[in-house]
């Protein structure tokens, strides 16, 4: 897939306030979280590799990314997504 170019005076979906942070993860945070959880990468929630967020940080195929939102009620809610195609 072509990668999109970023430009400055582009929208940066990741500085609107509906929109969650959304950071990738090395190896050793990736085996960690696997491990915390007992399962397998391929077992984790997806999201596409096309999704304005994803583009914006650029994940590639096979990136766990982490999400992290506020909750009301639990302060911060953490999920981890697989980027796919």
């Amino acid at each position: 897939m072509k990668e999109k170019e970023i430009k400055g005076r582009e929208f940066n979906p990741l500085e609107h306030k509906m929109v969650p942070n959304h950071e990738i993860l090395d190896e050793a945070e990736i085996k960690t979280t696997l491990a915390e959880f007992d399962i397998e990468k391929e077992q984790m929630p997806k999201i596409r590799i096309t999704d304005p967020s994803a583009v914006y940080i650029k994940a590639k195929v096979g990136d766990v990314i982490r999400i992290t939102r506020d909750s009301h009620s639990a302060g911060k809610a953490i999920f981890y997504r697989l980027v796919i195609a």
